[in-house]
């Protein structure tokens, strides 16, 4: 009977032995911990655990808060960085349509210069050439006096434009005969020489 005792006894030491080992292997328990006694009775230091005070627990919920809002904080930052990203690039985006809109006004401003000065172009061209077919249509003489009577500039473009018409329609140009008109007399032939002079500058 004794012996069936001592052997009961052995065996619940060895499966509480065998359990404490795979509960510390499971990190369900410390073993040295939980054998602390035991060491102090044999004689050696065992490991405790840190004692908590009475006003010290473990609270999973307030330590699952805590990170909850850590959390949050970062998301509220990266949040307002991105929004000051934006905004930056709002500003950038902003101020690039600013300059754009300049641009394109003053590249309307300068489309219509141009267009206004084709315009003038064009219309002094016409009245050239509608002078031009007048002097050809009247007498030599009369038109004779008439570009006599002009600036400079005003009858090279006339006499320029009368050789253009004649060229273009293939016909003799009158303005060799007006200069030879104007040459006959010795005042009329300096001017005659001046303008053919200029006629054939660039």
């Amino acid at each position: 009977m004794l012996g069936r005792i001592i052997v009961l006894l052995v065996l619940i030491l060895v499966l509480a032995g065998g359990g404490i080992i795979w509960f510390d292997y499971l990190n369900v328990i410390d073993a040295k911990t939980v054998l602390a006694p035991l060491f102090r009775f044999i004689g050696r230091e065992g490991r405790t655990g840190g004692k908590l005070e009475d006003d010290e627990f473990l609270n999973l919920d307030a330590e699952r808060l805590a990170v909850r809002l850590e959390a949050q904080a970062l998301r509220e930052l990266d949040l307002d960085k991105r929004e000051e990203e934006i905004e930056t690039r709002l500003a950038e985006l902003e101020q690039m349509a600013a300059q754009l809109e300049e641009d394109r006004k003053a590249v309307e401003e300068m489309e219509k210069s141009i267009n206004e000065a084709r315009e003038s172009a064009e219309n002094i061209d016409r009245n050239v050439e509608g002078v031009s077919q007048r002097l050809t249509n009247m007498q030599p003489e009369r038109a004779v006096a008439i570009i006599s009577a002009m600036e400079d500039q005003n009858a090279i473009s006339v006499l320029r434009k009368t050789e253009e018409i004649a060229q273009r329609d293939g016909t003799n140009s009158l303005v060799p005969y007006w200069l030879s008109l104007m040459a006959a007399t010795p005042e009329g032939a300096a001017r005659a020489a001046e303008l053919q002079r200029k006629m054939v500058s660039p």
